[in-house]
């Protein structure tokens, strides 16, 4: 089988959506086996903190690399006024370094209060996506990509421009406005390409790794933003 060595060394983020983490999470354990024998750190983020548990159960039952982090483990992701701070990718570097697989739920550390703060899974994925340098942001959405409200044929590629502007178009459904939005902030902030795909589809986080093609809709060419 034919595997590139273009991401060798390098880390995918991949959003879960709840019909991939209450599916079995067979699809994507065999990916993310892939990604490790090829030498990717994947970290997961997913939909809500249940899920993220039995993400972990799944994963752990062929393997013992999975671990869930809360947004206030080793104060991963700060809680602010406006969303969540500067990612703390210290304990994400540690665990990606010795093998690990961190599956991170969407709550974030409020410092001045009890208890963590619910944050949307996208914004939590395109946020360590970008503090992490990692090469993709993949977003799992049923849809398995987006579709010009104007045509109804899949969209192949976008720039975060035209990605923000359908993030916008209320023809578009809101849960995959939202994931767009993201994935158009996080190219953005300087991740090289964030896709859009149906989790549900035989190795859709790997696609690139087996056939040099993205899977869904991607966004790519934007520009670094300063910090």
């Amino acid at each position: 089988m034919f595997f590139t060595t273009e991401f060798t060394g390098t880390t995918f983020v991949l959003r879960i959506d709840a019909a991939t983490a209450h599916d079995g999470a067979s699809l994507l354990i065999d990916d993310l086996h892939v990604l490790r024998e090829r030498n990717v750190a994947p970290i997961v983020v997913a939909p809500d903190s249940s899920a993220a548990r039995e993400l972990v159960r799944a994963i752990n039952r062929s393997t013992n690399l999975a671990l869930a982090l809360s947004g206030s483990d080793a104060a991963l992701l700060p809680h602010t006024a406006n969303g969540i701070g500067r990612v703390q990718t210290r304990i994400l570097h540690t665990l990606t370094g010795a093998g690990f697989i961190p599956v991170v739920e969407p709550t974030a550390f409020a410092l001045f209060e009890n208890g963590d703060a619910e944050v949307a899974a996208d914004e939590v994925a395109a946020a360590i996506a970008a503090a992490c340098e990692a090469t993709r942001a993949i977003f799992f959405h049923q849809a398995g990509g987006v579709t010009d409200p104007r045509t109804q044929e899949l969209i192949d590629e976008l720039t975060p421009a035209e990605a923000l502007e359908l993030a916008d178009d209320p023809r578009v459904p809101a849960d995959l406005r939202d994931a767009v939005r993201a994935a158009a902030r996080g190219v953005r902030s300087g991740v090289p390409a964030a896709q859009i795909v149906d989790g549900r589809v035989p190795h859709a986080a790997v696609m690139e790794l087996l056939t040099a093609h993205h899977a869904g809709t991607q966004v790519i060419g934007g520009l670094i933003l300063a910090g």
